[in-house]
């Protein structure tokens, strides 16, 4: 089975918060790590392409590879947009709108991002724009008045930014069950990725494709192991009776609580 990289980035800095920074590349590491992906050989498309091979619509290369940025920090229309577009990599992110959009609320604590305005020039970078909710919460732990709202909102309001259809979805923290899945094909989602830290196939699920997420701890050589399609278990799989735990977990807390930050 062809086994396809999907990589996942958030924020790309120097000096993060401490919220976020296990999840934060450096500039240097990440253009290490990039042009470790051009070395590779590998064809970079976008996840549009990736999910119309999967619905037998379309051809993918031999070696793709994908790569993917979540949430929308400050430096992505800017020196990471500009890192990517310098090597020809295309790529797509996904964007919460609620942290983004200026007076606004999201779950997300406080950090450097992006504004609504900036959207625009990531399409000119080469990127696709997908979702990623309005507020960043844990998806499978809302109500269905709640999930349709979070799946809704921010596809309308990226397509107001963009003038051009928003279909593609991103759970946060990867969080989603057999009803979230269900809910975003009905919002009109092509698809919708997931963590998981798997690499991915071309029998993976179309709603919940899975992704490698880089830690600062990873390195140049975990990336070239990637590429080598070797370092990761390949889906798509079943959930893990800890996963389905830890789910019925966070739901009897958020029916406490209410609704919380995925992350």
């Amino acid at each position: 089975m062809p086994r396809i990289p999907v990589l996942l980035y958030h924020a790309v800095m120097d000096d993060p918060p401490d919220w976020i920074a296990e999840f934060t590349v450096t500039p240097k590491d990440f253009e290490a790590q990039l042009d470790a992906v051009v070395a590779s050989g590998r064809t970079p498309v976008t996840i549009g392409t990736l999910v119309r091979a999967l619905a037998g619509d379309g051809p993918l290369p031999d070696r793709p590879v994908v790569l993917t940025f979540d949430d929308g920090f400050a430096d992505l229309p800017g020196p990471t947009a500009e890192a990517l577009a310098a090597r020809s990599l295309p790529s797509t992110a996904y964007l919460t709108t609620g942290a983004i959009t200026p007076g606004r609320h999201s779950l997300l604590p406080p950090a450097p991002m992006m504004t609504l305005a900036q959207v625009p020039l990531l399409v000119r970078h080469g990127m696709e724009v997908g979702a990623h909710t309005i507020t960043h919460p844990q998806l499978d732990t809302l109500s269905r008045s709640e999930l349709r709202r979070e799946l809704r909102e921010p596809r309308r309001v990226l397509e107001d930014v963009l003038g051009h259809e928003v279909t593609h979805l991103a759970y946060p923290h990867g969080y989603n069950s057999r009803a979230v899945r269900q809910a975003a094909l009905r919002e009109g989602y092509a698809s919708a990725v997931a963590v998981r830290h798997a690499l991915s196939s071309e029998t993976d699920e179309a709603y919940r494709i899975s992704r490698l997420i880089l830690r600062r701890t990873h390195t140049t050589a975990d990336v070239e192991e990637w590429m080598e399609g070797r370092g990761a278990p390949v889906a798509p799989f079943p959930d893990s009776f800890k996963t389905v735990g830890w789910r019925l977990y966070r739901r009897a807390r958020a029916t406490v609580r209410g609704p919380v930050f995925a992350g």
